[in-house]
């Protein structure tokens, strides 16, 4: 999970549905801006080139009941099925981290262990970032039904290939740390649109003394 930058002023297809009695929040305008500002990929997971996008509310309207909420631009995120699903659990319909608003990065550190992802809390009293450290965690780990099983699985191994062409690339500046085009890739590879950049970066600011140069890219 990344910082994301969100556009204004909101689409104005919002306040004419939020006027009738059925209206979408979902009509073209809405979709490209969330598409473009969210960089094509699930604010929570941070897979790219989502083939199931869905709006997802941060904080839920209850079928309208809270129709503020529903047309609200600050509350609409461009998320994937899989983490909209796992999301839509009680316990994370309050106190999850605006992306919009917050940091992420300077809330929470986000690792990959072996086949595990673990996202832990830069300060434990922080209980927003509590809450969204146990929600990435589980859109990748959670294995308690048969499509969770095969969502997590998906994510873990497109995390698992981005990391790899990242410790790749670290390869290659180690042995040639003044060309330009590793230097270039690696700047590119680092963008916070990229896909699992929260990861990534975190790698390089966790590896700042073997890395100094780097770490204008994560600025």
């Amino acid at each position: 999970m990344v910082k994301i930058t969100r556009s204004y002023p909101a689409p104005e297809s919002l306040t004419m549905e939020a006027q009738k009695k059925e209206g979408s929040y979902s009509k073209p305008d809405v979709v490209a801006r969330l598409r473009e500002d969210f960089h094509d990929k699930c604010y929570i997971c941070e897979m790219k080139g989502l083939q199931d996008p869905q709006i997802e509310h941060l904080l839920p309207h209850k079928n309208g009941r809270w129709p503020d909420r529903k047309f609200d631009w600050e509350n609409l995120f461009w998320a994937c099925g899989h983490c909209n699903r796992v999301k839509s659990r009680r316990k994370y319909e309050e106190g999850i981290l605006n992306c919009c608003q917050r940091d992420p990065e300077e809330a929470m550190v986000f690792h990959l262990k072996h086949e595990n992802v673990e996202v832990c809390p830069k300060r434990p009293e922080d209980g927003e970032a509590v809450l969204t450290a146990e929600l990435v965690e589980e859109v990748f780990n959670l294995k308690n039904t048969g499509m969770r099983i095969i969502g997590s699985a998906v994510r873990t191994r497109l995390l698992q290939e981005e990391m790899n062409t990242l410790y790749t690339k670290l390869e290659a500046y180690r042995r040639n740390p003044e060309s330009k085009l590793i230097q270039r890739t690696l700047r590119a590879l680092l963008r916070r649109d990229t896909a699992f950049a929260g990861f990534k970066r975190c790698y390089i600011w966790e590896h700042a003394e073997q890395y100094p140069e780097l770490q204008k890219y994560i600025a």
